[in-house]
């Protein structure tokens, strides 16, 4: 266990949460720290609970029953409590991610649309309404990409790409001037940027295209004033400045060793993120749930470093999540919210 009392590994987890009744008593606790209150009437003791139903509990005063994964994304689920539990642990702990299929061999479901399901409903409390805006006093890169492939079958040029925008936080190593100091003899011009510097936060959302308003309106609200923006040349990013931001623009026309000087960490996060989607969900993501699976790969970018602690936040215990259904979700109504 780390000092935060957090689970570390597979046998701290089973031996914490090992069945439904312990999950049930880990809510209840977290929901009422100093002891049950009934939320209809405000009635404190001690519940009834039936024996069947943990993460239920009723009030001896008025009768009512309250569930303990109200306001979470389990609520209205017949999934055991364990069988969610375990799910949070697997999404926040494994850095590839996990695909639906791997996600209901792993936890023995017998059904391929609860898998998904469960999935997307954990997706969907990965994203803090109240997060805060990125830079201020480290620089953040922005820049876009194009996610997706060309369609066989459809004609030459058609494709079915989504255009996704993305900022991220560029900082310094504490140690950063010893580290230079140490390769300085090692690389003509002194030691790389990248040994000097790492990824901070990172924000991403799906755009309708490059030519729009979207541009702005991403960097205006995931982007602190004044920070510092670098981006490439393009056009629509010259309003920056004029927005509260010091704008630092370079015109790269296709030339990858300027890219890679002036906005390296976000065409690694990029690439990274290509990678992901290819690997781990062989890039068959639906255009309509790409924002989903964006928000699930920032969850774990920006929390990479203490991966347990968004245990709760991943189960909507940190704050209140509406889950889509199943319904919404095959039907494409479901919005998933933007990063």
């Amino acid at each position: 266990m780390d000092p935060r009392g957090f689970p570390t590994s597979l046998p701290e987890f089973q031996k914490v949460f090992p069945d439904d009744d312990a999950c049930a008593k880990y809510l209840e606790a977290l929901r009422w720290p100093s002891g049950f209150v009934c939320p209809d009437c405000g009635w404190t003791g001690w519940p009834y609970r039936f024996k069947a139903r943990p993460s239920v509990l009723r009030c001896r005063q008025c009768k009512v029953n309250t569930s303990l994964t109200a306001g979470t994304v389990m609520q209205s689920s017949h999934t055991p409590l364990s069988t969610w539990f375990w799910g949070g642990y697997l999404v926040t702990t494994q850095t590839p991610g996990q695909s639906a299929l791997q996600f209901q061999r792993q936890l023995g479901l017998s059904r391929y649309e609860t898998a998904f399901q469960i999935l997307h409903k954990l997706r969907s409390g990965m994203v803090r309404p109240e997060r805060d805006s990125i830079g201020g006093e480290h620089p953040v890169e922005v820049d876009e990409c194009l996610i997706g492939g060309r369609t066989r079958g459809e004609g030459a040029g058609v494709h079915h790409m989504a255009t996704v925008i993305g900022a991220v936080e560029v900082r310094a190593h504490k140690d950063a001037e010893l580290r230079a100091a140490k390769h300085r003899q090692v690389h003509d011009g002194g030691v790389p940027f990248k040994k000097l510097v790492y990824a901070g936060r990172l924000r991403l959302r799906v755009i309708d295209d490059r030519h729009t308003t979207g541009l702005l309106s991403f960097v205006t609200e995931n982007v602190a004033q004044p920070s510092l923006v670098r981006t490439d040349g393009f056009a629509p990013y010259c309003e920056l400045s004029r927005l509260g931001y010091e704008h630092h623009p370079l015109t790269i026309a296709g030339d990858p060793e300027k890219a890679d000087a002036h906005l390296p960490m976000i065409h690694l996060v990029f690439s990274n993120l290509k990678t992901w989607i290819l690997g781990t969900h062989h890039g068959a993501i639906a255009q309509h749930h790409l924002q989903a699976y964006l928000n699930e790969y920032v969850f774990r970018f920006n929390r990479r470093f203490y991966p347990m602690t968004a245990f709760n936040s991943v189960l909507g215990l940190a704050v209140r999540s509406v889950p889509p259904t199943y319904a919404a979700l095959y039907s494409g109504d479901w919005v998933h919210p933007a990063s």
